[in-house]
């Protein structure tokens, strides 16, 4: 008989006051009994819902079946049937809006805690398993792979289960892209994100890291020189972007990008590390997506007093509603239907050698109010006449999305773009070159982890279609 409770098992946390002063994870994942009882919840749908609502189509009543009994190795081997990263997305996917949403058990309670259950299988696999996945016989056939995060890791992953010579070619020093450079350590550590790379290697993925496509090796070389007969672009979306506002280029204005990687990747957070940060006593994080609530997490556990600054209400803040609530449980301030118009610098004119010339002092917005909606569906924010206010602040972080880096496009003849910067690439994922695919935030512009593997999923599909012929 399933478990009729109406409501999830809860996920344990750190207490709020003292994880907002260290990296360590927030969420501490299920006990086996925990897992065993939510998995439990599931009805087993015929239909099977949940799994239209998964980019990457896991067999979700399957694996929570095998979860219900206690099989958990069992459970984890369906999930990595379909997903490459099943610790990463138990951990990051927004379950929520995806395979939850579409939850049977949703319609009259919460929905069977699907994320949390993919976490927990994920984790014991990580810690329990013992056998090595087995590479497939080779089938002659190579494939590059540019950018090693979710799209690229997927791409690889699926291409190496068919027997394909894949390498990925990453820009920085560790594998992982947005994996371990945006998101943080308490959000998602560093250690699973490589355990899920080990595990890619274990197939035969082969990884170059710090190779710049486009600056170490051109995909024209890798192509005619190198003998890789299709390219896979999955380098994501990390070109930032500003407001176009006074002041920004003042000491102490970061774009969320540059924040983030600092202290996920470089380890700035770090006493005694060679990653300079500013460790700063008043930081207001402009924007209110997930990116914008890892950066003021982040900025909280570096000391500060944090403001997020965001143009609409808070009804219409674009990140998880999980990470809304874990920021402001951690103290975090939220300042909606606000906007920035300048920042604000110091300049002492009796010395100007004072070192705090030319740093930021804080910031000048104004209240808004909303209209009609714009061509978002949302309602678009209008100034309130009269409203304008300072904040005294020594930091803002510009947490306002992000766009594909143009270096790919820029060395690449024949290589088809939107003019916002997006490659252009089909529903399989074939750009206007031969032999060349793209998927992931390189195409889309900044999306979610799983809409990425789900690029990387249905390009290698169309690879293996490609050169089966």
């Amino acid at each position: 008989m399933p478990n009729m409770r109406p409501d999830k098992n809860p996920m344990p946390h750190q207490d709020p006051q003292v994880r907002a002063g260290n990296f360590g994870e927030v969420a501490l994942g299920y006990t086996p009994e925990q897992a065993v009882d939510e998995a439990r919840r599931c009805l087993n749908c015929k239909h099977r819902p949940c799994v239209s609502g998964c980019p990457v189509r896991i067999n979700i009543p399957d694996f929570i079946a095998r979860m219900a009994q206690g099989d958990f190795e069992g459970a984890y081997q369906i999930i990595a049937q379909d997903s490459a990263l099943p610790a990463v997305c138990g951990r990051v996917c927004p379950q929520e809006n995806q395979c939850e949403a579409k939850c049977v058990r949703g319609v009259k309670g919460e929905a069977v805690a699907i994320g949390r259950l993919e976490r927990f299988a994920a984790d014991w696999h990580n810690t329990h398993a013992v056998d090595q996945p087995q590479s497939p016989a080779p089938n002659g056939h190579r494939v590059a792979v540019i950018g090693s995060g979710p799209a690229g890791l997927t791409c690889a992953g699926d291409l190496a289960k068919k027997g394909y010579d894949v390498t990925v070619f990453e820009a920085l020093h560790l594998a992982g892209g947005v994996l371990v450079y945006g998101i943080p350590e308490f959000r998602l550590p560093k250690s699973i994100v490589q355990q899920e790379v080990d595990t890619l290697k274990e197939l035969g993925v082969k990884i170059e890291t710090n190779m710049v496509v486009g600056r170490s090796v051109t995909i024209d070389e890798l192509k005619e020189e190198q003998g890789f007969e299709v390219v896979f672009i999955g380098t994501g979306a990390g070109l930032p972007k500003f407001m176009g506002i006074p002041g920004e280029n003042l000491k102490g204005v970061y774009s969320a990008n540059e924040f983030l990687t600092r202290i996920n990747l470089m380890k700035a957070y770090q006493d005694g590390s060679d990653t300079p940060i500013q460790r700063a006593r008043r930081v207001a994080v402009v924007g209110g997506g997930n990116v914008a609530m890892d950066a003021a997490r982040c900025a909280k556990r570096l000391g500060a007093e944090v403001t997020v600054v965001y143009r609409r209400s808070e009804a219409e803040l674009p990140a998880r509603a999980e990470e809304v609530d874990h920021a402001k449980e951690e103290g975090i301030v939220f300042k909606t239907l606000t906007n920035p118009t300048a920042i604000l610098g110091y300049h002492n004119p009796d010395d100007p050698r004072d070192p705090k010339n030319g740093s930021v002092r804080g910031i000048r917005c104004v209240e808004m109010t909303l209209g009609e909606p714009d061509a978002s569906g949302r309602r678009r924010p209008i100034v309130k006449e009269g409203s304008e206010f300072e904040l005294e602040l020594d930091c803002v972080i510009m947490a306002l999305g992000t766009s594909p880096n143009p270096l790919i496009k820029s060395t690449t003849q024949g290589l088809d773009t939107e003019k916002w910067g997006g490659i252009l690439a089909n529903e399989h994922g074939l750009t206007s070159r031969e032999g060349v695919y793209a998927g992931g935030d390189a195409v889309t512009g900044a999306a979610t982890v799983i809409l990425a593997m789900g690029a990387g999923k249905t390009a290698a599909q169309a690879i293996h279609e490609a050169l089966s012929k």
